[in-house]
């Protein structure tokens, strides 16, 4: 693989964006919110409970510490260079062409494959609701659904995403009130809990620090998704104030859901009852004496998933419409509706063709999964179970690269800023291949470390192949 010539003048920072402008400040906020929280962190935190026993607080602080820091390096370079391939057209504005080529179809993999993931839950847990409608009825359904909303002006999309989010910040927040009262004994029939269940059943670290190291390896990846926010806010009136806006709020906020959260469990209930695929939350609210527990976390879970699915379809389709922009994709999937309409109507430009190229494998994928979940599909799942390390990995060795030529050529586009530059970028990257290099010991973890690294490898060898084409011509 060949570096990008340092001589090569970066592209402009800025540019006409052929999208619409249909979505508003307090959408992207509920993205940034609600597009991290899912079935991952109400159903899969059970697992990391269950190795890090209430460490599994530290887990998440150190997790969503790493998060907080890929986020505030991609905010800073999207406050400063808004696009709607993000994260992508910032590699390669950084390292070169192959670099924007790799990361984005990377990540557009990842999120069409994941989608299968979430639409195969909520048709589950839609199926067991009502068992006339077969699963794969189900999941017709929600494609069919989700593929006209993204289709439809953008502003519908933010609009589901707003009310989908709201839900679940809503639930977390009720869930804090409640899990709050019961451990000071304002709840009735309860009794203030003290620290019984975190200094007992073997203290608050009873596997020791490597329980915590493998409660981050059991959760990091719950934060997969904060980084759809800044795709979708190069489609807002004012991307640059908007994205600085969404990426401040959303981090903090959503450290203190995941932090808080875990608290509130360990605090209540012994971590010896947790069990991995049962959910620590639908245990406490039982524990609290709420009726119909279970039911009511089946619908948040539900509504998590679907709101997953079309978040994810979003940002795949944007990210494929971003590669052909930059010629790294089809052409034909740069076709725009509503090319040519007034400016005061301008809301109705969608990439049509992209978000149906999008839906069409994640389809394939969801059949895959129904068809063939332990083989086909289970190597497909291996093959971006690590991906989204690679990808910050890119983000932070973007950022280092970008941020000194635009301090050096623009710097009043440096609305928002980096955390104590370079020292922190260097040691998110350091954490990152800490990370990677302990999933290689877990016997779990090791084969998505070795599918992903084969999938990156075979994509950074198809980009390598296209750089040398291209140098020839």
């Amino acid at each position: 693989m060949h570096d990008a010539p340092t001589a090569v003048p970066a592209p402009p920072a800025t540019g006409p964006e052929p999208l619409s402008h249909g979505l508003k400040q307090r959408h992207l906020t509920m993205l940034g919110l609600g597009g991290v929280i899912g079935a991952g962190l109400f159903v899969g935190s059970g697992a990391g409970i269950a190795v890090a026993g209430p460490g599994i607080v530290l887990s998440y602080l150190i997790a969503g510490t790493l998060a907080m820091l890929v986020m505030r390096m991609l905010g800073e370079m999207s406050a400063a260079m808004p696009a709607s391939g993000a994260f992508s057209v910032h590699a390669e504005r950084a390292l070169g062409r192959w670099a924007g080529f790799s990361v984005g179809w990377l990540y557009w993999f990842l999120l069409v494959v994941v989608l299968a993931v979430e639409a195969t839950g909520a048709a589950q847990i839609a199926h067991g609701w009502v068992p006339g409608v077969p699963q794969w009825g189900w999941v017709l359904i929600f494609m069919i659904v989700f593929t006209v909303a993204n289709l439809a002006a953008v502003k519908n999309f933010g609009e589901f995403e707003f009310w989908f989010a709201a839900l679940k910040v809503g639930a977390i927040v009720l869930f804090l009130a409640l899990g709050t009262l019961a451990i000071v004994g304002w709840l009735p029939d309860t009794e203030p809990v003290g620290t019984a269940h975190l200094t007992g059943d073997g203290g608050f670290l009873p596997n020791g620090w490597g329980g915590v190291v493998s409660g981050v390896l059991a959760v990091v990846f719950a934060f997969g998704g904060l980084e759809v926010v800044t795709i979708a806010a190069a489609e807002s009136e004012d991307p640059a104030r908007n994205v600085a806006r969404a990426v401040r709020s959303a981090v903090w906020r959503i450290l203190f859901f995941y932090v808080g959260s875990m608290l509130v469990i360990v605090t209540l209930l012994p971590w010896t009852s947790m069990r991995p695929g049962q959910s620590p939350y639908v245990a406490v609210l039982v524990a609290i004496g709420v009726p119909s527990a279970g039911q009511i976390m089946s619908i948040v879970v539900f509504v998590a998933l679907l709101s997953a699915l079309n978040a994810n379809l979003y940002g795949a389709s944007r990210m494929v419409f971003s590669l052909a922009e930059r010629g790294e994709a089809p052409k034909w999937l740069l076709k725009v509706s509503g090319v040519g309409v007034p400016p005061d109507e301008v809301r109705g430009r969608v990439p049509r063709r992209a978000v149906l190229a999008s839906v069409a494998f994640g389809f394939v994928s969801v059949l895959l999964n129904l068809k063939w979940p332990d083989s086909v599909f289970l190597y497909m799942l291996n093959a971006v179970g690590a991906v989204l390390l690679f990808v910050w990995g890119l983000i932070a060795v973007s950022q280092l690269r970008l941020r000194r030529r635009i301090e050096r050529e623009t710097p009043q586009l440096l609305t928002l800023r980096m955390w104590g530059f370079p020292w922190l970028t260097w040691t998110a990257l350091a954490a990152m291949a800490a990370v990677l290099g302990l999933m290689l010991t877990d016997d779990g973890a090791r084969p998505q470390v070795l599918w992903s690294g084969a999938a990156t490898g075979a994509v950074l060898l198809v980009a390598g192949l296209r750089e040398l084409r291209n140098r020839r011509r």
